[in-house]
């Protein structure tokens, strides 16, 4: 029997119900599948039986990796590798959908590595994914609330979202000391082009590094006051930086972009 590794941050997902209404959230028929953190492959079992046109899984755990070779023998391609290193732009030339129950302890930087390496182009249609139920109401919050800071910032910049459910501990095996929640991802038609993310990274880590305090010193930190920023984008500095809304964020960091080139 295969024993979670807490180091991996691995929590396998038993949930019939769950599995089926994670399946049931994208279109898998005929289409290339990519599955983050398989695990014991309970979900990849579903996804197979919709019958996708090729599906690719990566699994960092080489016990887990040999053990999915053997439950599916050629029906999955197994990349052993750790997703943060694995360039997905170039192993897929179709765009593809994306399924996982992602590890906690990395959850937000595989993310963020998504966004941040996202081109004109996008590599996939849509993401299935799972979050610890915390992380997943920062990447959801709205302006004006405790959650809203650099995280709901930077996944909305490119991705619309929506939450498809939360899913309790019992679901799990073992079971996590907290909730989670089920999220949508999937393409922006239109969003303002920032050319370097590290700029909207910087911009937010700036302003959210004293986040009850006023605007005005993370502004004049980044525009040494230019008041023609302040104009153009109606700011008021007596706010404070959850009082912004996501395209200010947007727009202040492609000012900031313009002032560096």
């Amino acid at each position: 029997m295969i024993k979670a590794k807490k180091s991996l941050g691995q929590n396998f997902l038993t949930d019939e119900n769950i599995l089926e209404k994670i399946t049931n959230s994208a279109d898998i028929f005929n289409k290339t599948i990519l599955e983050i953190g398989p695990g014991t492959g309970n979900l990849t079992s579903y996804i197979l039986k919709k019958n996708p046109k090729k599906m690719f899984v990566i699994e960092k755990d080489n016990e887990l990796a040999s053990n999915l070779e053997n439950k599916f023998n050629n029906q999955i391609k197994i990349i052993n590798d750790d997703v943060l290193k694995v360039d997905e732009t170039k192993l897929f030339k179709d765009e593809v959908t994306v399924f996982g129950n992602l590890p906690y302890n990395i959850s937000t930087e595989i993310l963020s590595k998504w966004i941040v390496n996202l081109k004109k182009s996008f590599w996939f249609d849509c993401l299935v994914l799972m979050f610890q139920k915390e992380v997943a109401d920062r990447i959801i919050a709205k302006v004006n609330t405790s959650n809203y800071g650099r995280l709901s910032i930077i996944s909305n910049w490119k991705l619309n979202i929506k939450k498809i459910c939360d899913i309790k501990p019992e679901s799990f095996s073992p079971k996590p000391k907290i909730d989670s929640s089920l999220l949508f991802f999937y393409p922006k038609k239109n969003f303002i082009n920032i050319k370097d993310p590290n700029n909207l990274e910087k911009v937010t880590r700036i302003f959210f590094n004293q986040r009850r305090k006023m605007l005005k010193k993370p502004f004049n930190q980044l525009f040494n006051g230019d008041k023609k920023v302040l104009e153009k984008l109606k700011i008021n500095l007596n706010l404070r930086p959850q009082n912004l809304s996501l395209e200010t964020y947007y727009k202040l960091a492609f000012e900031y972009e313009k002032l560096r080139s």
